[in-house]
């Protein structure tokens, strides 16, 4: 996938929003004002930080070597993910997911319960 695939992706995801808090070179996705993905360019590559479970954000970085932990973020809970083409399009759809699935599980029940409303 490549920079201008990944965003699409993720602002199909539901309550996707974008932002720039950091500038603009690096689009925020969130979701009820989470932040579950950034998207940028770094030394002319396209990279993506995405929030995983601790121990398969341990497995991803073994597995495929553009995982990285995760840029000037909480390592244990972030990484960094190379959009060089080396990781099948849907195993990045899927990383991308779990984030936006993670922080959806981190908000309040009323946040949850609005969002399972939504996706039926």
């Amino acid at each position: 996938m490549d920079f201008r695939e990944t965003r699409q992706y993720i602002l199909s995801r539901l309550e996707a929003i974008e932002d720039f808090p950091f500038g603009p070179n690096a689009a925020v996705f969130k979701v009820r004002g989470k932040m579950f993905a950034l998207l940028h360019e770094r030394d002319g590559a396209a990279q993506i930080n995405l929030k995983c479970d601790p121990h398969e954000a341990l497995m991803l970085r073994d597995i495929f070597p553009a995982v990285r932990p995760g840029y000037h973020m909480n390592k244990k809970h972030w990484n960094t993910v190379l959009l060089d083409g080396s990781i099948p399009r849907g195993e990045v759809e899927r990383m991308i997911d779990l984030s936006w699935s993670l922080v959806v599980k981190g908000l309040p029940r009323r946040d949850r319960d609005a969002l399972q409303l939504k996706s039926l």
